[in-house]
């Protein structure tokens, strides 16, 4: 495992180099495939280290990707992105940034790992995702 100074070097790395390739105009896709997958509805995150689950209403899926950072003016990378599996790194100015991998289990259950710099501090999520239901 890192200690925080590399972990921190890490991401830093990575977030140049996200900025790299949106800066020489490469072409991603507007919306992760994996999302087309998901059945929309409500789904419950549960934390793996024990927080307080959460219910949000999954209506594009990408709902999925900033479980820390819950504001809107994010920019947003799409690193990897493949029927089964989406890697998405994002900036949200004033706030820090983040890096999240979706994995599709199945059309109901997904897979979510996320990690990044939220009000000056690291963090990294492991989550599970379930559609419970229809959104209120």
């Amino acid at each position: 495992m890192l200690n925080a100074r590399k972990w921190l070097a890490v991401i830093a790395g990575v977030a140049l180099a996200t900025g790299a390739a949106v800066a020489h105009g490469q072409a991603q896709p507007k919306h992760p495939v994996v999302f087309d997958s998901l059945q929309k509805g409500e789904w419950t995150v549960r934390f793996r280290d024990g927080s307080p689950a959460r219910k949000i209403c999954l209506r594009s899926g990408e709902e999925l990707i900033q479980l820390q950072h819950q504001e809107r003016n994010c920019s947003r990378f799409v690193v990897d992105d493949a029927p089964g599996l989406t890697t998405v790194q994002y900036t949200c100015r004033g706030n820090g940034y983040g890096r999240t991998s979706v994995r599709r289990e199945t059309a109901t259950l997904a897979q979510i790992e996320s990690q990044g710099i939220a009000d000056g501090l690291p963090f990294h999520l492991v989550a599970e995702a379930r559609r419970t239901g229809s959104c209120e």
